[in-house]
Protein backbone atom coordinates (compact mmCIF):
# COMPACT_ATOMS: atom_id res chain seq x y z
CA UNK A 1 0.00 0.00 0.00
CA UNK A 2 1.55 3.65 -1.20
CA UNK A 3 1.91 5.94 1.39
CA UNK A 4 -0.64 8.47 1.14
CA UNK A 5 0.16 12.74 1.78
CA UNK A 6 -1.54 14.05 4.49
CA UNK A 7 -3.63 16.99 3.79
CA UNK A 8 -2.37 19.69 5.57
CA UNK A 9 -4.28 21.16 8.62
CA UNK A 10 -6.81 23.51 7.92
CA UNK A 11 -6.28 26.73 9.70
CA UNK A 12 -9.35 28.95 11.17
CA UNK A 13 -8.09 31.61 8.44
CA UNK A 14 -8.88 29.05 5.49
CA UNK A 15 -11.66 28.10 6.88
CA UNK A 16 -12.94 31.92 7.04
CA UNK A 17 -11.93 32.23 3.55
CA UNK A 18 -13.49 28.86 2.04
CA UNK A 19 -16.51 29.52 4.17
CA UNK A 20 -17.25 32.87 2.53
CA UNK A 21 -17.17 31.24 -0.85
CA UNK A 22 -19.51 28.97 -0.16
CA UNK A 23 -23.26 30.55 0.25
CA UNK A 24 -25.03 27.23 1.35
CA UNK A 25 -22.73 27.01 4.02
CA UNK A 26 -22.96 31.04 5.13
CA UNK A 27 -26.42 30.69 5.12
CA UNK A 28 -26.43 28.35 7.80
CA UNK A 29 -23.73 29.66 10.01
CA UNK A 30 -23.32 33.66 9.67
CA UNK A 31 -24.53 34.59 12.93
CA UNK A 32 -22.04 31.82 14.73
CA UNK A 33 -19.05 33.58 13.40
CA UNK A 34 -16.69 33.40 16.45
CA UNK A 35 -14.90 36.52 16.03
CA UNK A 36 -18.29 38.38 15.40
CA UNK A 37 -17.43 40.26 18.97
CA UNK A 38 -14.13 41.12 18.41
CA UNK A 39 -14.55 42.56 14.69
CA UNK A 40 -17.71 44.09 16.12
CA UNK A 41 -15.53 45.40 19.07
CA UNK A 42 -12.79 46.70 16.52
CA UNK A 43 -14.24 47.50 13.48
CA UNK A 44 -14.82 51.37 12.23
CA UNK A 45 -17.76 49.96 10.03
CA UNK A 46 -20.02 47.79 9.08
CA UNK A 47 -21.43 47.17 5.32
CA UNK A 48 -25.30 46.24 5.56
CA UNK A 49 -27.93 46.37 2.69
CA UNK A 50 -31.53 44.78 3.53
CA UNK A 51 -33.30 41.77 1.94
CA UNK A 52 -35.88 41.82 -0.29
CA UNK A 53 -39.21 39.87 0.21
CA UNK A 54 -37.71 37.28 -2.39
CA UNK A 55 -34.80 36.49 -0.41
CA UNK A 56 -32.24 38.88 -2.85
CA UNK A 57 -30.29 41.16 -1.42
CA UNK A 58 -31.03 45.07 -1.94
CA UNK A 59 -29.11 47.10 -5.15
CA UNK A 60 -28.62 49.57 -1.58
CA UNK A 61 -25.10 48.97 0.37
CA UNK A 62 -23.34 51.09 2.84
CA UNK A 63 -20.71 51.64 5.09
CA UNK A 64 -21.72 52.97 7.89
CA UNK A 65 -21.09 53.73 12.01
CA UNK A 66 -22.34 51.58 14.49
CA UNK A 67 -22.43 50.32 17.74
CA UNK A 68 -22.41 47.42 19.12
CA UNK A 69 -23.52 46.93 22.68
CA UNK A 70 -22.12 43.41 23.24
CA UNK A 71 -26.08 41.43 22.21
CA UNK A 72 -27.22 43.88 18.83
CA UNK A 73 -25.76 46.51 16.41
CA UNK A 74 -27.04 50.06 16.66
CA UNK A 75 -26.98 52.73 13.36
CA UNK A 76 -28.24 55.77 13.16
CA UNK A 77 -29.59 57.47 9.80
CA UNK A 78 -32.45 59.85 8.91
CA UNK A 79 -35.84 58.20 8.58
CA UNK A 80 -35.85 58.22 4.65
CA UNK A 81 -32.77 56.22 4.27
CA UNK A 82 -33.30 53.38 2.18
CA UNK A 83 -31.97 50.98 5.61
CA UNK A 84 -34.69 52.85 8.11
CA UNK A 85 -37.53 52.82 5.11
CA UNK A 86 -36.71 49.63 4.29
CA UNK A 87 -37.42 48.30 8.20
CA UNK A 88 -40.74 50.39 8.08
CA UNK A 89 -42.34 48.34 5.16
CA UNK A 90 -41.31 45.57 6.66
CA UNK A 91 -38.09 44.23 5.15
CA UNK A 92 -36.43 43.84 8.23
CA UNK A 93 -34.00 40.91 7.52
CA UNK A 94 -30.51 42.63 6.29
CA UNK A 95 -26.89 40.85 5.72
CA UNK A 96 -24.05 42.79 7.65
CA UNK A 97 -20.28 42.41 7.03
CA UNK A 98 -17.62 43.52 9.25
CA UNK A 99 -14.51 45.35 8.36
CA UNK A 100 -13.76 48.55 6.74
CA UNK A 101 -13.04 48.46 3.28
CA UNK A 102 -13.70 52.05 2.66
CA UNK A 103 -16.74 53.48 0.10
CA UNK A 104 -18.66 50.56 -0.70
CA UNK A 105 -18.76 51.40 -4.24
CA UNK A 106 -15.33 52.11 -4.37
CA UNK A 107 -14.31 48.64 -2.88
CA UNK A 108 -14.61 46.32 -5.46
CA UNK A 109 -16.53 44.17 -3.29
CA UNK A 110 -13.86 43.63 -1.13
CA UNK A 111 -16.13 43.73 2.10
CA UNK A 112 -17.97 40.67 0.32
CA UNK A 113 -15.01 38.63 1.94
CA UNK A 114 -15.48 40.04 5.34
CA UNK A 115 -17.44 38.12 8.03
CA UNK A 116 -21.21 38.25 7.44
CA UNK A 117 -24.01 38.28 9.91
CA UNK A 118 -27.83 38.10 9.05
CA UNK A 119 -29.76 40.29 11.43
CA UNK A 120 -33.44 41.88 11.83
CA UNK A 121 -33.64 45.20 12.11
CA UNK A 122 -36.28 47.58 14.63
CA UNK A 123 -36.59 51.15 15.31
CA UNK A 124 -35.41 51.58 18.87
CA UNK A 125 -37.67 54.19 20.13
CA UNK A 126 -36.51 54.15 23.75
CA UNK A 127 -34.66 57.18 24.49
CA UNK A 128 -32.68 55.66 27.07
CA UNK A 129 -31.18 53.11 24.45
CA UNK A 130 -30.72 56.12 22.32
CA UNK A 131 -28.36 57.76 25.74
CA UNK A 132 -26.32 54.12 25.71
CA UNK A 133 -25.59 53.97 22.19
CA UNK A 134 -24.77 57.71 21.80
CA UNK A 135 -22.60 57.18 24.44
CA UNK A 136 -20.83 53.73 23.40
CA UNK A 137 -20.20 55.77 19.65
CA UNK A 138 -18.86 58.96 21.05
CA UNK A 139 -16.10 57.15 22.92
CA UNK A 140 -15.82 54.99 19.70
CA UNK A 141 -15.75 57.91 16.96
CA UNK A 142 -14.28 60.44 19.34
CA UNK A 143 -11.32 60.85 17.29
CA UNK A 144 -12.60 60.33 13.80
CA UNK A 145 -15.55 62.63 13.75
CA UNK A 146 -18.04 62.24 16.70
CA UNK A 147 -17.35 66.08 17.58
CA UNK A 148 -19.08 67.08 14.04
CA UNK A 149 -21.83 64.33 14.34
CA UNK A 150 -22.29 63.74 17.82
CA UNK A 151 -24.52 66.32 18.10
CA UNK A 152 -26.85 66.11 15.37
CA UNK A 153 -27.27 62.48 16.20
CA UNK A 154 -28.70 63.10 19.51
CA UNK A 155 -31.09 66.02 18.37
CA UNK A 156 -31.84 64.37 15.26
CA UNK A 157 -33.28 61.44 17.45
CA UNK A 158 -35.05 64.03 19.56
CA UNK A 159 -36.72 65.81 17.16
CA UNK A 160 -37.49 63.15 14.75
CA UNK A 161 -34.62 63.62 11.89
CA UNK A 162 -32.74 60.46 12.46
CA UNK A 163 -33.64 57.34 13.11
CA UNK A 164 -32.18 54.30 15.41
CA UNK A 165 -32.00 50.95 14.31
CA UNK A 166 -31.25 48.05 16.08
CA UNK A 167 -30.44 45.33 14.81
CA UNK A 168 -30.67 41.56 16.45
CA UNK A 169 -28.84 38.96 15.25
CA UNK A 170 -31.00 35.98 13.31
CA UNK A 171 -30.33 32.63 15.35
Amino acid sequence: MANTPTPPALSRRSFVVGASLAPAFLLAGRHAWADAPEGLASSPLVYLTPIKSNGEESRCKAEIWFAYDGSDIFVVTQPDAWRARAVEQGLARARIWVGDFGVWTRSDGAFRQAPELMATGSIETATDIHAQILGIMGEKYADTGWSRFGEPFRTGLADGSRVMIRYAFDG
